[in-house]
């Protein structure tokens, strides 16, 4: 049963919300640069931290077909939502993915290559851990950085779909009990 209190007004079942050209535009010119500094680095975190998930969730699709790879499919394009939604508000804010992204990718592929080695099980457990994680480290953005409206609509969004996916995988490791 779905926990109102986690995924608060949004439906979860949307992996992909619609954006509209008018939902772009370019944000930070009257903010202090202190604020956009911490705007900025925590926009650069949740990036990093998503392309990360997507990898994770990429390298753990067993490709045979199974309702298991269905739910990872959604998952992984539910996170690359997340990635856009990120790299999108980086560059209203006037800064940029990092160069270094790349690690988190193998760090990724790491999570998600060798969690697959070791079965369903492991799938779930390494996706509710990094799941956690995920969850944490949006609170704690949410509660350190002053977001605008927009943003924090976002980041408020793409942390309840994260707990979503802890919900499914806890629920699928159950099915396995």
């Amino acid at each position: 049963m779905e926990n109102e209190e986690d995924r608060g007004p949004y439906d979860l079942s949307i992996i992909r919300p619609q954006m509209k050209i008018e939902d772009i535009r370019m944000r930070g010119k009257r903010v202090s640069p202190e604020r956009l500094r911490a705007i900025r680095k925590g926009l650069l975190t949740l990036h990093t931290l998503e392309t990360m998930a997507v990898n994770i969730y990429r390298f753990q699709i067993t490709g045979k077909g199974s309702e298991h790879d269905c739910q990872l499919i959604a998952a992984m394009c539910n996170e690359m939502t997340h990635l856009q939604d990120f790299q999108v508000k980086l560059f209203e804010y006037g800064g940029s993915p990092s160069v270094f992204r790349c690690g988190y990718w193998i760090v990724g592929f790491g999570f998600g290559f060798f969690s697959r080695l070791g079965g369903k099980r492991w799938i779930l457990k390494t996706g509710i851990w990094v799941e956690a994680k995920a969850v944490a480290h949006y609170e704690m953005l949410l509660r350190t950085i002053e977001w605008d409206e927009e943003t924090r609509t976002v980041i408020e969004k793409n942390q309840a779909d994260e707990k979503g996916h802890i919900r499914r995988w806890k629920g699928l490791l159950e099915e396995l009990r």
